[in-house]
């Protein structure tokens, strides 16, 4: 049993202590161990010049971070949380994301910009929105919503690895969420989706903190066979894994805790209606969240994201036809 915050330690330690070019940088990274304790005890073993605390300046510390990419370092830059990266969003769409298409290959820029995004009860609108459609639409970004423990370790190992700048979202509700398996595995690929459960009735397509909602479900209806799909990755969409799985079900379901507009569940309806026009036996359910702000008191909180019972009400529709 591993928790989501352990894993990512244990991924920060692992790769820091295998190459001396790895540091950290961030908000309460040092003495405090970041805000959910990610960074506990990793200024005492690597110092502060690889474990670099910083004044409230997400600009100022993300520039640090790309121009040292730029000269062979492998930052991981730490937000608080995603909202605040819009502080910064110059740096990592305009510097980061851009400076090896601008100098023909010549400089590359090995980053991981990390930290919670999306829902966590009580934060209202503006420390709960989802990234995934705003930094997945870039070119130049890879970018990954990971679920388990093992997920984020190894993930987060393969993106502080990576040449490219990686954008790794995370979810603070995960933090402490513990998961029944070995965190053994070294890499997994930052381009790929994963089947965590098979089945024949329904494809059930979940992204980060969706897929607890998707499997809490499936635990209260248990009377269709839903395979689920970890998307992962937001940028290069994994389409083999997912038009495989409707190729055998013929049903998809989406459930993304973005807003609607122009979100990654209706940019794969989109793909999957394109590619597999007239083969579906139903139309593609997209479950979003509402086209408006996350509210503050816990009736709307609840009312902005899709359900439980949303999702069964879903595979009825599905099921049904």
């Amino acid at each position: 049993m591993a928790t989501v915050r352990e894993a990512l330690l244990q991924a920060f330690d692992e790769e820091m202590d295998r190459d001396d070019s790895v540091f950290i940088i961030g908000e309460e990274v040092g003495l405090s161990g970041g805000a959910k304790g990610t960074t506990k005890g990793l200024i005492h073993k690597f110092g502060y010049h690889r474990v670099v605390d910083t004044p409230i300046s997400e600009i100022g510390f993300t520039g640090i971070g790309v121009g040292a990419s730029y000269l062979g370092l492998r930052p991981i830059v730490d937000f608080m949380t995603w909202n605040f990266s819009l502080q910064a969003i110059d740096h990592v769409i305009n510097s980061a994301a851009k400076i090896c298409y601008m100098s023909a290959s010549k400089v590359h820029c090995p980053i991981v910009f990390r930290g919670p995004s999306g829902f966590n009860p009580g934060y209202a609108a503006e420390h709960v929105q989802e990234f995934f459609n705003i930094y997945g639409s870039v070119p130049g970004l890879k970018v990954v919503a990971p679920y388990t423990a093992r997920e984020h370790k190894a993930l987060m190992k393969a993106a502080i690895r990576d040449n490219n700048p990686v954008v790794f979202l995370e979810n603070e509700v995960l933090y402490e969420q513990s998961f029944d398996e070995e965190l053994d595995v070294e890499l997994f690929p930052l381009d790929k989706a994963r089947i965590i459960k098979e089945g024949k009735d329904v494809s059930i397509i979940g992204v980060s903190l969706s897929l607890m909602t998707i499997e809490n479900a499936l635990k209260e209806y248990n009377r269709c066979d839903a395979e689920v799909i970890n998307l992962i990755s937001l940028n290069d969409i994994d389409y083999d894994t997912i038009l495989k799985s409707v190729e055998k079900t013929r049903n998809l379901i989406i459930v993304d805790h973005s807003w609607p507009n122009y979100s990654v569940a209706h940019e794969i309806s989109a793909v999957v209606y394109d590619r597999m026009y007239g083969r579906l036996k139903t139309k593609i359910i997209c479950l979003t969240g509402k086209n408006t702000h996350v509210g503050y008191s816990k009736k709307l909180e609840k009312a902005f994201y899709p359900s439980e019972k949303d999702i069964i009400e879903a595979i009825k529709k599905c099921v049904s036809n």
